[in-house]
């Protein structure tokens, strides 16, 4: 079917009174994707809490005209979102045309009846976020995906009707073997081919099939086809090669409908003796969790946001991403095919157990099928999912409330959509007692009883903080393969250690590859008596990433380059001096607070002490060009080596040693004020068809070049040309600043601002300015 985007030009309206009338009250316009719970202002007194960032829900109704030619009589005219948070309505001319619960799952709409063809048709989504709290992390609201158009022939490819899959992937010859559903609206049985052909990416074709299929009225049928492939390029994360794959209706001669789906060619196994093997070739996953929050951008799904944060999880080291605990955009599973990462497609955080009083738990007995189906069916020809996921620490694991039945219900019902996968679930530890647990003998395995029906139908068994479990379930579970679902970031030494050391634990997913809005302050270090598991107001970011919420690297993300092997030279993590002599608690999911700064004025004489994270053997630390001695480091100390010394401004230099020969050096040096604002844009070209970004890093420096980390400047920017400023926003877990308007505090010397291309050709001028700092411009042109 023929597939137009409608994105542009929504009618929006915040909490309406009423479902408007649009006399009534004068709407926003609004391109997709949208969310509009980022755009309004945290409130102490939400509903959702720390939990949801303290960002408001509320309700907003979505209003887009859509002009029907006579010539779509007797076709078929569908609507697919990608996705809506949540409790979706759909109205065609006033006619309810769908409802849809889930705010994760994509869904479509058949409007053909509804529509009148010669004229223009009101097309309204009223969407239902208002019953707070229902999540346990940031989930925005809206239309937060993109909405496609498709129509087409009364016969066509079903949407998501195409599966191709590879049952054998060697280099000499693969097969793809594709089934393609047809669909029939019509009134008379048709008969047809369906024709199948793969290319490779110059367009030259690497196999075909035609098959005869007959369709009976108002009914589906599948041709099966097998293409065998000589020679082929196979997929992996370090050559990610795609085919694209054309499929054909053909009727008396003519193409009534086609399609196009990207093939990679691969083959996955697990087992516990030879762990995780792609192509042949056993793979460690180098993991982390990714919520689908855009950090500044909410969570609306813009396509460069969801490639961008796969660029920097692949340029940080990453191979692999579990998607927690939702489906994500299309946009992100594409360019997890594009640039090579490893997927874990998720389902739920819960099932009829809830977390939190209106989630998804009040949904889940009539409609998990529903969105089980849509997530297999919509992602299954993506090469880089390579394991289904049923669920994260889900209440009933312990066998509660039929979990058992359930987890075998589940598991089947997705081998029965696509068989070619491994089905996997996370399990945490036990949260009370469970009321399966046979307490007659005192020496029970609590843990390893009660969940050991809920993991039978599982093939890969996801653990999430079970460290301590991965030996003695080696030997407890024979055959078992695990991984670690979710880690913590201060573990990351020991967690890798297993990992390395068993073939039945295949990877590592820590909490989180990239920092999240929302589930605020669990990264935390409290230095004043706090307690708590999350962050009271203001905070609301979960400040546990890798990688903050701008994409830049924090602390934890430099020391895993050493665990991981990346790393080329050593990295100062400096205590900060105004609490490095109180005693502060750690979050399990935190991070010492420290940072790679050596800019702390009206601080000096005070104690602190530097952690050196390094491969190197040694690290000697210099401070204005004295030795303060030498400590080892490298792998059998932990990648750390430790200094206490006093705050003295000047320049910090750690040297990396090897053998008693230096191999590495890194210098910090003490900053004066500000005096330059630096502008780097991730990219100069921007692409004016589209909804195509730009993310501009925004960083202070003093008069000598030297980054001014302790600054904490308010910047003001402004655009001119072909684009807007739609996000501003920088990595403080703590700031009241909103994420849009056209001004931000600077945090650790740096923010960020996210350009959006409007209809091009020309130059947007993107400008920053702050007090008594000269102004600086960097231009981006779009196509």
């Amino acid at each position: 079917m023929k597939r137009t985007l409608l994105d542009d030009q929504w009618s929006f309206w915040l909490n309406p009174s009423s479902r408007p009338d649009p006399k009534e009250e004068e709407p926003m316009v609004v391109d997709l994707p949208h969310d509009f719970s980022i755009i309004q202002e945290r409130e102490p007194q939400c509903a959702g809490g720390a939990s949801n960032g303290f960002f408001p829900g509320g309700t907003g109704l979505y209003e887009k005209k859509l002009f029907a030619p006579k010539d779509w009589e007797n076709q078929s005219v569908i609507l697919e979102f990608e996705g809506v948070y949540m409790n979706a309505a759909v109205r065609v001319n006033g006619h309810l045309v769908a409802q849809h619960p889930y705010g994760y799952t994509s869904f479509h709409c058949d409007i053909g009846p509804y529509i009148r063809c010669g004229e223009e048709n009101r097309i309204t989504v009223f969407v239902n976020n208002s019953a707070q709290p229902n999540t346990r992390w940031y989930s925005g609201s809206g239309i937060y995906r993109h909405v496609w158009l498709l129509t087409g022939s009364s016969v066509h490819i079903a949407p998501w009707g195409v599966f191709a899959s590879t049952p054998k992937a060697g280099p000499d010859l693969s097969t793809v073997h594709v089934e393609t559903t047809a669909a029939n609206t019509g009134s008379d049985a048709s008969d047809v081919s369906v024709r199948s052909t793969l290319q490779d990416q110059n367009g030259v074709e690497a196999g075909r099939s035609e098959t005869a299929l007959r369709i009976e009225p108002d009914d589906c049928s599948t041709s099966v086809q097998d293409i065998h492939v000589r020679n082929p390029r196979l997929w992996s994360p370090d050559d990610p090669y795609l085919y694209k794959l054309h499929s054909e209706i053909v009727r008396d001669g003519a193409v009534i409908d086609s399609t196009e789906t990207m093939v990679g060619l691969r083959e996955i196994a697990f087992d516990a003796e030879n762990g995780f093997r792609l192509n042949g070739t056993e793979i460690k996953m180098k993991g982390g969790c990714v919520h689908h929050d855009c950090g500044l951008l909410g969570s609306a799904a813009h396509d460069r946001a969801e490639e961008r944060k796969v660029q920097l999880l692949r340029s940080n080291g990453f191979n692999a991403v579990r998607c927690a605990h939702n489906p994500p955009s299309p946009a992100f599973l594409d360019a997890c095919d594009r640039l090579g990462m490893l997927v874990i497609d998720e389902a739920f955080d819960c099932w009829r157990e809830g977390k939190k009083p209106n989630d998804y738990n009040l949904y889940f007995q009539m409609w998990w099928q529903e969105d089980m189906r849509s997530m297999v069916l919509r992602d299954r020809n993506h090469p880089s999912i390579i394991m289904w996921s049923t669920g994260n620490e889900i209440i009933e694991r312990d066998g509660r409330s039929q979990g058992c039945c359930y987890a075998n219900e589940l598991a089947d019902y997705v081998r029965s959509l696509d068989d070619t996968r491994p089905i996997t679930n996370a399990l945490c530890g036990l949260w009370d007692d469970p009321p399966t647990l046979d307490k007659t003998d005192p020496g029970t395995d609590a843990w390893a009883q009660v969940t050991a029906g809920f993991t039978e139908p599982l093939d890969v068994v996801g653990y999430n903080y079970l460290l301590h479990r991965y030996e003695k379930d080696g030997q407890l579970f024979p055959g078992r393969v695990l991984y670690g679902a979710e880690t913590f970031p201060k573990d990351a030494y020991d967690y890798w250690e297993e990992v390395t050391k068993h073939s039945y634990v295949v990877g590592d997913f820590v909490w989180t590859a990239l920092d999240y809005l929302g589930e605020a302050g669990i990264g935390h270090v409290w230095h004043h008596g706090e307690v708590g598991f999350l962050g009271d107001y203001p905070w609301h970011q979960a400040f546990c990433g890798d990688l903050d919420i701008c994409g830049f690297k924090r602390p934890q993300s430099y020391f895993r380059d050493c665990v991981w092997g990346h790393a080329e030279a050593p990295y100062i993590a400096v205590y900060k001096p105004q609490f490095y002599q109180l005693e502060s608690r750690i979050s399990e999911w935190g991070w010492p607070d420290v940072t790679s700064s050596w800019s702390w004025p009206g601080m000096e004489g005070m104690p602190t002490a530097v952690e050196v994270y390094s491969r190197d053997e040694e690290v000697e630390l210099f401070l204005n060009a004295k030795s303060l001695g030498r400590q080892p480091a490298g792998h059998a100390h932990r990648y750390t080596a430790v200094f206490e010394l006093e705050y003295e401004p000047g320049e910090l230099m750690a040297v990396g040693m090897n053998s008693g020969e230096e191999s590495s050096r890194t210098i910090l040096r003490t900053a004066g004020r500000p005096t330059a604002i630096e502008l780097t844009p991730d990219r100069s070209f921007l692409n004016g068809q589209g909804d195509d970004l730009c993310f501009v890093t925004l960083e202070l420096l003093d008069q000598n070049g030297n980054p001014a980390h302790h600054a904490a400047d308010r910047l003001f920017i402004t655009t001119s040309g072909p684009g807007e400023l739609i996000a501003v926003g920088n990595g403080c877990p703590t700031s009241e600043e909103m994420y849009i308007g056209n001004q931000r505090r600077v945090y650790e010397g740096r923010a960020m601002a996210v350009v959006r291309a409007n209809q091009g050709p020309g130059q947007i001028v993107l400008c920053a300015s702050a007090e008594g700092i000269p102004a600086a411009n960097v231009t981006i042109t779009v196509s």
